[in-house]
């Protein structure tokens, strides 16, 4: 019985080192397979150009993010995304065709980012159809800190400063909140045609996974000359909130399973078999030289 707590005792310990020598480097990574699907919804103030008029419209926005699993390796995923705005007019889908009326805005990406980081990966090394994006793009980094990070803006292709801005509670998670503000930057508006785009973001981001929990959005957009085409207002709907939510939640359980209660039951529980070993293959011995001795 000895030898085998002893046995026992050195299994625990070993998965007690492991837990804190490789599994921190192993589950705080971006997996390699994903397939998110991301609502938010609001109001805009859409500019018809033919006419002059605005609308106030309800709209929609739709971002679907994939990974490409062949492609991804140990350090690096690579991600197809596709978004799109629309007008929501009784049943609508999630997209609609370029000559729909209802269709203000989408695109497609592709993109890569290091799964420990979660920054975009722009280097030489990346397939010829793959954009050289700069900063964090889908996600913040496993434990994410309260400081200022750099995000990728789409519209601008180029990254802004995300500056922290506090922290609070959604839903019992705690959350960072982090804010991007970019005034009258220069953009297409589509054709051609040259625009003004503004724009502020509020990302409250789970700390421990780096997941984006919800996402506030207030955007407009100007043709050159100052006059407003889109004044955007839009963020996660409840439902989204919630999902995150729960799957921050349940991947944080499984983060600490392996990197604190597995290394604590490891090393306990190993140190008490091994002493319980060595108590008794010691009291075995006695036992066995008496019964000589006698």
């Amino acid at each position: 019985m000895g030898r085998v707590l002893l046995g026992l005792g050195a299994f625990l310990l070993v998965a007690g080192i492991l837990g804190v020598a490789w599994a921190p480097g192993a589950v705080k990574k971006t997996p390699v397979e994903v397939d998110q699907k991301t609502d938010l919804t609001g109001t805009a103030e859409r500019l018809n150009t033919s006419t002059g008029e605005t609308r106030e419209l309800e709209v929609k926005y739709t971002s679907t993010t994939k990974s490409d699993t062949d492609a991804s390796d140990d350090d690096t995923v690579y991600f197809k995304q596709a978004t799109c705005l629309v007008e929501v007019d009784g049943e609508t889908p999630d997209c609609v065709a370029d000559d729909d009326d209802r269709l203000i805005s989408a695109g497609e990406e592709t993109f890569a980012t290091d799964r420990e980081t979660a920054l975009a990966v722009d280097g030489s090394e990346l397939p010829d159809d793959v954009e050289p994006f700069e900063g964090l793009v889908n996600k913040w980094p496993f434990d994410a800190e309260e400081k200022d990070y750099e995000v990728y803006d789409n519209v601008i292709d180029e990254p802004v400063t995300a500056r922290f801005d506090r922290t609070e509670e959604i839903d019992g998670l705690d959350v960072n909140v982090y804010v991007t503000e970019t005034e009258r930057a220069p953009i297409d508006l589509g054709s051609d045609i040259d625009g003004l785009y503004s724009d502020r973001k509020e990302y409250s981001v789970d700390p421990r996974t780096g997941a984006i929990i919800k996402q506030v959005i207030d955007q407009q957009r100007y043709l050159a000359d100052g006059t407003e085409v889109l004044d955007l207002q839009i963020q996660y709907t409840d439902e989204e909130v919630a999902d995150n939510v729960a799957d921050a939640e349940d991947n944080i359980a499984s983060v600490d399973l392996l990197t604190k209660t597995v290394p604590l039951v490891g090393f306990i529980g190993g140190a008490l078999c091994v002493l319980a070993g060595i108590a008794l293959v010691l009291t075995g011995r006695r036992q066995k030289k008496a019964a000589h001795t006698a």
